[in-house]
């Protein structure tokens, strides 16, 4: 194939054409990813994120080289929760098709039903209620949820409800997440391919059985977590890009996603 692209090459340089590149409609890049730092958000009972200098400088051979290397939880910062994470036999990072990462995205946006309310959960009425005004969840689409609590970031105190680590500070997390009764109706009465959200988890801060996720993930549908910008997509007719650290039998890790408004 890529003797047959030289010959088509050469072909259009001695015919006077060019080879047409490949582009993306017009429209504007959205950065939904918060940047790794030793501020990011993690999990109370998880490591956060380190970044360790290997060299600095100019080396014995006269050019400048710098190298890191980092440590960091699979889960936390802007990152994904593979289906296995709840689901025991279900998909692995490596393992989740890059075509059910990539497609239309619609927002849900309930940052006014959360204000206030830590504890909100994105509820069957909320979806209905969209619908209403866009039409049906068009299937494949990758649902994106503003609460509105991406403001917060990094302040774990705002945005999570505590900044205490370690197993007793879970009980005291509080911010919003997705209903089980929404979670089960997303996989039994409308087809998507991934959802995300502005917050630490798609279960909201007081779950203790995670329902959202296992109900979820037994459909290898994975899940975002931690995004930003969301207040700065509409409702429906943009794009997403969401390609994860491909870790062979890993259970979440680092995201870089991104959308496309036009």
């Amino acid at each position: 194939m890529f003797l047959v692209f030289l010959i088509v090459a050469a072909g259009c340089e001695r015919s006077g054409l060019q080879p047409k590149a490949f582009q993306f409609p017009d429209g504007q890049w959205i950065d939904l990813t918060h940047p790794f730092d030793e501020n990011t958000v993690y999990w109370p009972t998880a490591e956060g994120f380190r970044l360790d200098t290997v060299f600095a400088g100019i080396t014995d051979s006269g050019f400048y080289y710098t190298a890191f290397q980092y440590c960091a939880a699979e889960h936390g910062g802007t990152h994904l929760d593979a289906p296995m994470h709840f689901a025991e036999g279900k998909r692995s990072m490596a393992e989740i098709p890059v075509d059910q990462l990539i497609g239309a995205g619609i927002l849900i946006d309930v940052a006014e039903n959360a204000a206030g309310n830590p504890d909100y959960r994105v509820t069957v009425d909320d979806f209905l209620a969209w619908e209403k005004e866009n039409g049906q969840l068009p299937d494949g689409a990758i649902v994106l949820i503003n609460t509105g609590f991406g403001k917060f970031w990094p302040d774990r105190k705002q945005y999570m409800g505590t900044d205490e680590r370690g197993p007793e500070a879970v009980a005291k997390l509080h911010f919003p997440g997705l209903h089980p009764d929404a979670a089960q109706w997303l996989v039994s009465k409308r087809r998507i391919h991934a959802i995300g959200l502005d917050t630490p988890s798609i279960d909201y801060g007081q779950s203790t059985h995670f329902e959202s996720h296992q109900i979820l993930f037994q459909q290898n549908i994975p899940a975002f977590e931690n995004l930003a910008q969301l207040d700065q997509l509409p409702a429906k007719g943009f794009g997403v890009v969401a390609l994860p650290m491909k870790i062979k039998g890993g259970s979440g890790g680092p995201l870089r996603i991104v959308a496309l408004k036009p």
